[in-house]
């Protein structure tokens, strides 16, 4: 099988296509430019776009013996990463950007331009299970062996035909024995740290950088009641669940830490209250992804909100016409802000199975 290897540069991408080459497929190489400009992105260890991440993965597959490539998504990546990123910080939601390029350019373009030039399949070094048909297995979606290395929430915003095309193979192993199976292999990446940042933000600060493109649009906070406490430069600069750099200048009534509980970008409006206000029971959302043909009607499974938060059990039904769900939590979540992937989780002993997804468009308090 033709197999397109996405090259981050970093451990997890090296190890993925060197197991994929072993495995006896024809393997191919492939780093993604993201940037228009990669030097003003980053040059540490932390970022996955730079040209320091380019010479590492083009390192990997000359070790390998494999044929490498750059290609240069930088436009796509501007158009439906970043700009999708401003828009909705603009529109009062928080969004995942790492999320979105691997629902938007990782997977998606990726794979658009590597079937069209004969390739059968993207490996990459996601840390998540799948095991296709053709193999004996289910071809479902599963959680990594490795909990605290587990991605499939990233991957859960993936359509269906996405994923039949996909290979991860590093996710039924833990990290450390990536890193020792990259270093008996001489990879210098053996120990290269994880990315986590975002990768267009250089300097860590996004405040600045979305008031930078999104400018002025004073609004004004207020609390529960509606008292105005201060005016804003933009709902921008807060997300839902925050407490930290209010500036309200005054302590609540009755002492307590007081939260983003709302966001009206139309009016400006951020609402603050106390902590308990957060509690949402149900979720709504949108923009559905189906994986598994469980996610029809009504069903019990679990959700999880955030990349690396937990799960908690749910009542879920999806509206006739699959456009949108509701989900009714058994346990209320807190700070659930829209914008966010609600992925659906179908416990499995063999590993819990990726139902689906859809994005967060509202919630209902559990108040």
């Amino acid at each position: 099988m033709r197999v397109l290897a996405a090259m981050s540069g970093g451990v997890d991408s090296a190890v993925a296509a060197a197991r994929a080459k072993a495995a006896g497929h024809d393997v191919t190489g492939v780093h993604l430019a993201l940037s228009l400009d990669p030097q003003t992105v980053r040059d540490s260890a932390r970022g996955c776009c730079s040209l320091e991440d380019s010479a590492d993965a083009r390192r990997v597959c000359d070790a390998l013996g494999i044929p490498f490539y750059v290609w240069d998504f930088s436009e796509r990546f501007r158009a439906e990463v970043i700009d999708d990123f401003i828009d909705s910080y603009a529109h009062g939601e928080t969004p995942n950007p790492c999320l979105r390029c691997n629902e938007k350019i990782k997977f998606t373009a990726l794979l658009e331009r590597g079937v069209a030039l004969g390739f059968d399949a993207v490996a990459t070094g996601h840390y998540a299970r799948l095991t296709q048909p053709c193999d004996g297995g289910d071809g479902y979606l599963r959680r990594a062996v490795d909990p605290n290395k587990d991605q499939s929430y990233v991957l859960g915003v993936l359509g269906a035909g996405e994923i039949s095309r996909c290979m991860f193979p590093v996710g039924d192993t833990v990290k450390p024995e990536i890193r020792a199976e990259a270093a008996a292999m001489g990879f210098a990446v053996a120990k290269k740290p994880d990315s986590y940042d975002i990768c267009f933000i250089p300097d860590g600060d996004t405040q600045a950088f979305l008031g930078r493109h999104i400018g002025l649009r004073p609004g004004m906070v207020v609390d529960e009641t509606g008292r105005e406490l201060r005016d804003h430069d933009g709902v921008h600069a807060f997300t839902i669940g925050q407490r930290k750099g209010l500036r309200l200048g005054e302590p609540a009534a009755d002492g307590r830490p007081r939260y983003v509980t709302d966001i009206d970008a139309a009016t400006g409006m951020v609402t603050v209250g106390p902590r308990e206000k957060l509690a949402v029971s149900v979720i709504h959302a949108d923009r559905l992804k189906v994986l598994h043909p469980g996610m029809a009607g009504e069903f019990d499974c679990e959700v999880q909100v955030r990349a690396h938060g937990g799960v908690v059990p749910c009542r879920a039904r999806v509206d006739t016409d699959g456009d949108k769900m509701e989900l009714a939590l058994c346990d209320p979540l807190s700070g659930v802000a829209r914008g966010q992937a609600a992925v659906l989780y179908l416990p499995d002993p063999g590993g819990d199975i990726v139902i689906g997804s859809g994005t967060i468009c509202g919630t209902e308090s559990a108040g």
